[in-house]
């Protein structure tokens, strides 16, 4: 913004940019990220029920998929429950991103219904800042999300054939994947009038692409054009490369490269998109 004098007959005199305005540096860029993520982070520690859906939903599908239709899947495995659980916890990796994704969606519309984007508009920061910020924090969120996964996991008999740096790496590709997924969710967060539509139009995306893939079961007794739509599903991808870094079985390269293109487009075409939105709309 910019200050101006205008003389009694209303012809402007000057324009003087106020203090802070203009092109803002890295270093405090980095500082405002900082200070939003403490923010965001604080929010967190006075609501935490808001942590409920990070911390109880693994527990919750777990449970469900593995003593609901663990035996009946597992059997088509070649096995019982017990190698549904080394098939399904893998799986359910590529599924924590995704709901916690469209949760920020939700959260960054109602912080403009609620005006905290117009106490923002006032500060001298960078409009990006507030965005990477929440993405920071959800994406920590998802890390919570999925050591409580992986903690269910290894006590209900989950067996780890491969090594600890396998299942790094198998943590760190979801959580990258499901960081480019909170841009999309951002996006329409923005772009949308109310939390609810948000919401009801999250569901209508993330359902086909949780069931339409290989996280709960192998798409091999799903009809043709299914089999063909899973195939190129991100999700499938995702479950396919933590199962083959976690099992030790199947192939390695193909599903973390195809899972990395994904998440470096997804983020490459929406994140601009979501930062120019956030910009139009403050």
């Amino acid at each position: 913004m910019s200050a101006t004098t205008v003389q009694p007959g209303g012809a402007p005199l000057s324009a003087k940019k106020l203090p802070g305005e203009g092109r803002i540096g890295l270093r405090a860029n980095l500082r405002h990220i900082g200070a939003l993520v403490r923010r965001n982070a604080l929010q967190i520690k006075a609501d935490p029920e808001s942590m409920f859906d990070a911390v109880l939903m693994p527990i919750i599908f777990t449970m469900l998929f593995v003593y609901v239709f663990g035996g009946a899947v597992g059997g088509s495995l070649g096995g019982d429950r017990d190698v549904y659980i080394n098939y399904v916890v893998p799986g359910l990796m590529a599924m924590g991103g995704l709901n916690i994704a469209m949760s920020v969606g939700t959260g960054v519309n109602d912080d403009f219904n609620k005006g905290v984007m117009d106490r923002f508009r006032t500060m001298p920061i960078a409009r990006s800042s507030v965005l990477i910020a929440k993405l920071l924090v959800e994406s920590g969120r998802m890390l919570v999300s999925t050591v409580v996964l992986l903690t269910v996991g290894f006590v209900i008999g989950f067996d780890l054939k491969t090594g600890p740096l396998e299942l790094l790496g198998a943590v760190a590709l979801a959580l990258l994947f499901g960081s480019s997924l909170t841009w999309i969710f951002m996006l329409l967060g923005l772009s949308l009038k109310t939390p609810q539509a948000v919401q009801g139009l999250g569901f209508l995306v993330i359902m086909p692409l949780q069931f339409g893939s290989s996280i709960f079961a192998p798409p091999t007794s799903m009809p043709g054009w299914l089999q063909s739509f899973t195939d190129y599903n991100p999700l499938s991808q995702l479950a396919d490369a933590a199962r083959a870094l976690m099992n030790g079985q199947g192939a390695v390269a193909h599903p973390v490269m195809v899972t990395l293109a994904w998440a470096v487009g997804i983020t490459v075409v929406t994140a601009p998109l979501a930062v120019a939105k956030f910009r139009k709309r403050t």
